[in-house]
């Protein structure tokens, strides 16, 4: 069983959500941040939110940068957030956004497919080429591992780059995306979907239905929800018969404490408490649309 086949599962009973831990110190309660040092703070942190939401997110994306940050701490923190979510069951997305090619990218799949920061899914950068693709793939064929490669994207700058046409009339985009269904077509899993899926955002709704109608092989990591103005309608225009893929919210889930009126002496389990509320709610919106 692959990686997307695990989680194609996972959505059946835990709903779209992946709650993604992009944590900094500043998103945990200050009544945490004297307990350690800061990626110990972001630890404990992440650990709540894990236990408090692991029933109902289908999995979590860890977004290497907020841990870089803090040097060796932090990496070590970023290590354990991924190990415990491993242990309790739950579906690790490392968001790494790696694209070199050859050797070194083989050194990259063999350091977050296994070892100190083994995930079961990675986020991959498609623009040194599809060789930068391939040796992540042989590595995930060995071991069941799966990856999300960015297609199109969330951010505004998405257009400098992936909205530019080429010669034949198609997007920058979707050539990715034909590449990536050319690989799905070859590593199918149990579930119908290729091992490697796309990153592709929800806040372009015009575009959805034809992205989802084009790449129906592609299992998708959808960012862009919440903060970013996607909304449920947004996301569900990018699954495929209630299924295919999974909606990242991150600040408006992990943060979702600072919101309330009675936060001043927040701790831990009370910004674990506003992040289940957060993330069932998103869940429901999500289901009530499909």
């Amino acid at each position: 069983m692959t990686a997307i086949d695990k989680l194609y599962e996972k959505i059946k009973t835990h709903g779209h959500v992946c709650v993604g831990l992009d944590t900094c110190i500043d998103y945990v309660p200050k009544s945490e941040r004297s307990k350690g040092n800061d990626a110990e703070a972001v630890l404990s942190f992440n650990k709540a939110l894990i236990d408090a939401t692991i029933e109902v997110a289908a999995c979590f994306k860890v977004q290497i940068a907020y841990y870089e940050e803090k040097g060796i701490e932090g990496l070590k923190a970023y290590s354990e957030t991924l190990k415990y979510i491993r242990q309790k069951g739950g579906i690790a997305i490392a968001d790494i956004k790696r694209g070199d090619i050859a050797d070194t990218a083989i050194r990259y799949a063999n350091g977050h497919f296994s070892g100190d920061f083994e995930a079961d899914l990675v986020t991959l950068n498609p623009y040194m080429g599809i060789d930068a693709i391939t040796p992540w793939l042989t590595k995930a064929k060995l071991n069941g591992k799966g990856a999300f490669v960015l297609m199109r994207t969330s951010n505004p700058g998405m257009r400098d780059f992936e909205y530019l046409e080429t010669t034949n009339g198609k997007k920058v985009y979707h050539i990715v995306g034909d590449k990536l269904s050319a690989l799905a077509n070859e590593t199918k899993g149990n579930c119908g979907y290729g091992m490697f899926g796309a990153v592709v955002g929800c806040t372009e709704r015009e575009e959805a239905a034809e992205i989802r109608a084009a790449y129906p092989d592609l299992f998708f990591l959808i960012p862009g929800y919440g903060a970013q103005g996607g909304a449920a309608e947004d996301a569900a225009l990018l699954l495929r018969d209630g299924n295919g893929g999974v909606v990242n919210a991150s600040r408006s889930i992990i943060t979702a404490w600072q919101k309330e009126p009675n936060n001043a002496d927040a701790n831990n389990n009370f910004a674990a408490e506003c992040a289940l509320r957060a993330t069932v709610k998103m869940r429901d919106e999500i289901r009530a649309v499909l």
